[in-house]
């Protein structure tokens, strides 16, 4: 066998997840020779090696990954030979603008939380970590992913600490957060004493208020977090009347994926999904044994399980199961991330503040995810999964895409990638202006990205389109606009790798259409470059512009006006005790003057009408909630359904509406509600079932934030894949509005390579 000397470049998430040591064991364990080193491209490994040895050391590297890890490519240079004397790692270097992934953060391994329990100068250490485990994408500043560019900076390691870090065969070898309890960052309890108080004392303090029914403001890793006895209603509702939060679920911390069963419904990959290293928070089906005041009546909770280490020690101090775990930040202002902010924002809110001496450099609210048909869906993408890079079907190098302006996220493309902004949230105040601002220009930065080409939706009021035109201008930029319900398809396709045309059902309460109309339920035909629309929902007047997605009374009244059935609706006495004839009359009148009024083909809207007909809500107190509780009330094993009418495109549900009238003489709203369901799977099934026959075109996208509806994805999808054709969900991209920004830059890398910009 000949010797030779080859250099691999390995790219994608290798950085900050344990990939030299990896790389350096496997070498020693082969007996080969080298050196390996992070840059800002990635991982450099010179080897050693014949050519035999050398597949087996690049099969072993893949096979034998890190958890954490995502290897994309590894580029093989042969050069000129060069012995080296054993293995080493070496200084990291920064010399191009090309880049590696950055690491997400990853939720405390099993094996620190054991020597949190067993290494003497780790003893209840609250911040612990190692290779595998720790804060990574929150704490950094800048690549290459070293200590010095990160929130740690300011602490200098121990002896004990250093030994550790320098000794490759340690896992805690370049850990870069690495620190014990003589040189780490600390906790305390802002107003007390912190000479009087360990972080054994402090954890203790904590579970003694929580016990007490206390409130909390503890600092977790890409923010705060308010916290209380999920199980206590007092600290509950109080929670809810000083956070100024009606209605909105809350999270809800358990200790284990066992003890979570007690609260919800949990299958094998529902499980699997919980215990993941990125820790999401995962909608699961309630058995209502928590607080009222947690889910507020929904047939969901939300579950998340202990990350920080700070989370394992609270639970073993304290004797309740679950805890509230919800996003410490007033009205829809970002997540607090910064300790003298938190005290002057959250003392009116909790009873006591918890921070800790380092720095969160980039917030990042906890992610959400869902079981849908069987598949993991990422509802909210932020900390565990962001900013690891989305590999789309298209060189993205440039591409700015702004995203939408509700629960917001942008992405910049490097390469065949996407990079995602953590959750930025509702566009609509200047706190959350900022933090978009301010994360455009950190991932600006740690990825090296120069805009070459800016894209946007075409409603040009957005703040995020704004941002994009001023980005635009001041860097020379070519701009293209994207329409919003073309961008959700097309982000579904870009996750699933499809190619060709595709029947787009696009559903969700409010995008602005190519005709200057409010559109929200759209079947189309599209690829990457272009669409057109095949089917809409019937287009309804609604009064009222941002009232509208609160105020389902508003919907139910367009609606019924219509489709001519407001007269017997208000004699069935449908609106006494919440609406005055007077005030009804008032609204007409504006709605057939067009007075602030819009035309919406919206089925965000048309659940709200059957939400507030049904009794289920009339003025919602979040976003979504109207058609949320409606979905949550549904009669399960109900098979009846309503009519429908289809004419020149036209799905209109005027004899739906009729129909459910009817049925409230009769029925309870949990039956109409699933009536309603059936009825949209129907005419969705139908009409894509025509251009399935009619098209020859089998391939079926479901996206918008319509569809994380459980109960509508399970049937439609099991409906269309019956008929023959291939529904395509999403997964790692969330198909509401936080998921926009990768559809975008798909559909304008793909227009910039077929020369259409």
């Amino acid at each position: 066998m000949v010797l030779k000397t080859s250099i691999l470049h390995i790219t994608g998430l290798v950085q900050g997840v344990g990939f030299r040591p990896h790389v350096y064991r496997l070498a020693k364990e082969l007996n080969l020779s080298g050196e390996v080193e992070n840059n800002n491209e990635g991982v450099c490994i010179r080897i050693n090696a014949a050519d035999s040895d050398l597949r087996y050391f690049i099969d072993e590297i893949r096979s034998r990954a890190p958890m954490a890890s995502r290897i994309e490519r590894i580029v093989i240079e042969e050069v000129p030979f060069k012995m080296f004397d054993g293995f080493h790692i070496v200084k990291s270097s920064d010399h191009s603008d090309d880049i590696t992934g950055v690491s997400p953060d990853i939720a405390v391994c099993d094996e620190c939380i054991e020597d949190m329990k067993s290494q003497e100068h780790r003893i209840g250490y609250p911040f612990i970590n190692c290779t595998n485990c720790g804060p990574r994408f929150t704490i950094i500043s800048d690549l290459p992913y070293d200590r010095s560019m990160t929130a740690m900076a300011d602490f200098r390691m121990c002896p004990r600490c250093r030994d550790e870090y320098m000794d490759v065969n340690d896992r805690r070898f370049h850990a870069q957060p690495v620190a014990c309890n003589q040189c780490g960052p600390v906790y305390r309890i802002e107003g007390q004493d912190e000479e009087e108080a360990g972080q054994e004392e402090i954890v203790k303090r904590v579970s003694l208020a929580l016990a007490e029914g206390k409130i909390a403001a503890v600092k977790g890793i890409g923010g705060f977090h308010l916290i209380c006895d999920a199980s206590n209603e007092r600290a509950v509702s109080e929670l809810r009347k000083r956070k100024q939060r009606e209605g909105k679920p809350f999270a809800v911390m358990c200790r284990s994926v066992g003890e979570s069963a007690m609260f919800a419904e949990i299958s094998d990959p529902e499980a699997e999904l919980l215990s993941s290293w990125q820790r999401p928070v995962v909608i699961l089906r309630s058995k209502f044994k928590l607080a009222h005041s947690v889910s507020n009546g929904l047939d969901t909770v939300g579950i998340i399980l202990p990350y920080m280490p700070f989370h394992h020690l609270l639970f073993d101090h304290i004797s309740c199961s679950a805890l509230v775990f919800t996003s410490a930040n007033l009205s829809d202002e970002p997540v607090i991330k910064d300790n003298s902010e938190a005290v002057e924002k959250l003392g009116g809110i909790a009873d006591l503040v918890v921070t800790y001496n380092r720095d969160i450099y980039n917030r990042a609210d906890d992610s959400v995810a869902r079981l849908m048909a069987g598949k993991p869906v990422i509802l909210r993408r932020s900390r565990g999964y962001t900013p690891a890079p989305l590999t789309l079907p298209f060189n993205t190098e440039g591409i700015f895409a702004a995203g939408a302006e509700l629960v917001n996220a942008f992405a910049l493309g490097k390469g065949v990638d996407a990079i995602m902004s953590q959750y930025i949230g509702d566009l609509r105040n200047q706190p959350a202006y900022d933090f978009y601002t301010e994360s455009y220009n950190l991932l600006k930065r740690l990825f090296r990205f120069s805009p070459s080409l800016v894209v946007r939706d075409i409603h040009p009021d957005y703040l995020s389109s704004r941002f994009a035109d001023q980005l635009a201008m001041e860097t020379g930029a070519a701009t293209v606009q994207v329409q919003h319900h073309h961008a959700h398809v097309a982000a579904c396709m870009a996750e699933n790798r499809v190619e060709g045309k595709v029947i787009g059902l696009s559903l969700d309460g409010v995008g602005l259409g190519t005709d200057g109309h409010i559109w929200g339920g759209e079947v189309m035909l599209a690829d990457y470059t272009g669409f057109e629309r095949r089917y809409h929902f019937d287009y309804v007047p609604i009064l009222g512009a941002d009232r509208v997605s609160y105020d389902a009374w508003r919907s139910e009244l367009s609606y019924l006006h219509r489709y001519g059935l407001l007269e017997k609706a208000s004699g069935m006495g449908l609106f006494e005790g919440r609406l005055a004839e007077k005030d009804i009359s008032v609204y007409i009148r504006g709605l057939e003057r067009g007075i602030n009024t819009h035309q919406y083909s919206s089925a965000g809207r048309l659940f709200d009408a059957v939400s507030s007909l049904t009794g289920t809500v009339h003025r919602a107190n979040y976003h979504a909630e109207a058609p949320m509780r409606l979905e949550s009330i549904a009669k399960v094993g109900e098979s009846g359904s309503y009519g429908f009418d289809i004419e020149e495109g036209i799905i209109s549900f005027g004899p739906a509406f009729e129909n459910m009238l009817y049925d409230l003489k009769k029925f309870e709203p949990g039956i109409i509600s699933a009536r309603f369901h059936n009825t949209v799977c129907n005419a969705l099934a139908h009409v894509t079932g025509i251009l399935f026959r009619d098209e020859g075109i089998g391939k079926v996208v479901l996206t918008g934030g319509t569809f994380q509806n459980n109960l509508l994805v399970s049937m439609l999808s099991e409906r269309l894949s019956v008929a023959g054709m291939k529904v395509y969900l999403h997964g790692v991209i969330p198909p509401n509005d936080n998921g926009l920004a990768p559809g975008q830059m798909a559909i304008a890398a793909a227009m910039r390579e077929s020369g259409l910009i």
